[in-house]
């Protein structure tokens, strides 16, 4: 007789499947928190941080990181949960892990919340109550209120802009316990920022928002208001983010790359966001206002390690 027993076969074979079945699970319950906002979110409340005056440890850094990472992850698992279905018409969102059947409905409602009520806890009781509140405003804003407001007015792009500006001051929180100008200045270029960014979305991919029902600007109102609230939102986004000059917390090193990057995302904005260059110049400006928030920490940085 030659071979393994079958019973061997399967005993060596089964714990490898197994593996690799819960590392998809994983994996699936990762993508459901949206890595790549989380790490933008973190990246604006590290600056929060960096901006505000006083000591800071590493382990207030350390809590105030996980607590925001856990937040903004939360959030981002219940909104999928909560459009799950209009994910699966969408041909961006159709292979998110809920549309395509990798997770349960139920997994995924339970893991939210469970992140979510984590993350409050560790910024309430070892941050501080002020920038636990916060967070738990940023997450009730976009889990029960932009959301639900997508399917019913474009207005939910102003409503979903809160929330995506809070880290930056929950980063200012953690550190002075309260809430500065330095703080409001980068809530409100974030705010600026996401306006842009989310209506050169919205014009270049309009047909897929119809199809999920998502009622965005161009689709109500045409897309020459969504340019125009595009380009307006970049012009007003220069002067704000200078204001941290003036407030005495950056330095001419700053000035110049705010100014330099600002002035260049405004340039494009009026160049690509015409009725000639239609969806595809509104995709290029998209791009560009990727490369707008990396630009604007380096100016920070650089000004921090300069000076």
């Amino acid at each position: 007789m030659t071979g393994r027993p079958p019973t061997l076969e399967g005993a060596t074979a089964t714990p490898p499947v197994r593996l690799a079945g819960t590392i998809a699970t994983l994996r699936d319950l990762l993508a459901l928190t949206k890595p790549g906002i989380v790490t933008m979110c973190l990246v604006t409340t590290a600056a929060g941080i960096g901006l505000a005056p006083g000591p800071v440890s590493l382990t207030l850094v350390a809590f105030t990181l996980l607590g925001t990472a856990l937040a903004v992850g939360g959030a981002n698992a219940l909104n999928m949960y909560l459009e799950r279905d209009g994910d699966r018409l969408m041909e961006r969102t159709r292979r998110r892990p809920l549309p395509d059947g990798r997770i349960a409905p139920a997994v995924a409602l339970s893991f939210g919340i469970f992140i979510a009520a984590l993350a409050l806890l560790l910024l309430f009781v070892l941050v501080n109550p002020l920038t636990g509140l916060l967070a738990a405003l940023a997450l009730d804003t976009y889990v029960l209120l932009y959301t639900p407001l997508k399917r019913r007015s474009h207005l939910a792009l102003l409503v979903g802009a809160v929330p995506g500006a809070i880290p930056p001051l929950i980063g200012w929180t953690a550190v002075t316990g309260e809430i500065g100008a330095p703080g409001l200045v980068l809530f409100g270029v974030m705010v600026l920022w996401q306006i842009s960014h989310f209506l050169a979305i919205a014009i270049y991919r309009k047909n897929e928002y119809a199809k999920a029902g998502i009622r965005v600007l161009p689709l109500m109102r045409g897309d020459a208001p969504a340019r125009a609230h595009a380009i307006a939102a970049t012009v007003l986004l220069l002067p704000v983010s200078l204001l941290l000059f003036p407030l005495g917390v950056v330095s001419w090193i700053y000035l110049a790359v705010g100014l330099a990057g600002g002035a260049a995302l405004m340039a494009r904005a009026i160049q690509q966001l015409r009725a000639a260059r239609g969806p595809r110049g509104a995709r290029r400006f998209f791009v560009a206002t990727l490369l707008y928030p990396p630009m604007l920490l380096f100016g920070l940085i650089a000004d921090w390690v300069l000076r």
